[in-house]
């Protein structure tokens, strides 16, 4: 589980450092606030962790700069994949009520789940409850609010599979 103490050190610490090096220090801190992340794992100084939920990152896989990842439940991000700058993954949501002051109502938590070998593109958004099978490109822009499968291209708002 993360820890929210340790990952606000996180930040400090790795904004200190250039942006695309120091990549060994970067993942020594990241265990030490509380995720799993694997070997040779590249992650830019820019790139947000926030939550309190559980933060998995597998062997060879390049996070991009100004990333967003808020884990208030668990995010999966399998082997060799590359996410792109300014991508984000979010567990976070709410059920919506129209009868109420606001529309947002109780907020819920949902697991996302990346697939080994996928290519997440600038400015993708993974909405909370997302499956994306393994060696899955999501296109630049793209918003993924359900599940894709592995092996295709996914582009638009919602993403949809490319034909």
């Amino acid at each position: 589980m993360l820890s929210p103490k340790k990952l606000y050190l996180y930040r400090l610490l790795t904004n200190l450092m250039p942006e695309t090096s120091c990549f060994g220090l970067k993942r020594r801190f990241l265990r030490w606030a509380g995720a799993e992340v694997g070997q040779n794992v590249r992650i830019c100084s820019s790139a947000t962790v926030l939550g309190c939920g559980e933060l998995i990152i597998g062997d060879d896989t390049w996070i991009g700069q100004h990333c967003l990842i808020m884990a208030s439940s668990k995010i999966e991000i399998g082997k060799n994949v590359d996410v792109a700058p300014m991508v984000y993954l979010g567990t976070g949501t709410h059920v919506p009520q129209f009868d109420k002051e606001r529309c947002a109502g109780e907020g819920l938590n949902k697991d996302i789940k990346i697939g080994d070998g996928c290519w997440l593109c600038a400015r993708t958004t993974i909405l909370p409850g997302v499956t994306v099978g393994n060696m899955t490109i999501i296109g630049a822009g793209a918003v993924v609010n359900k599940d894709l499968p592995g092996g295709i291209t996914a582009v638009g708002v919602p993403a949809k599979v490319l034909k």
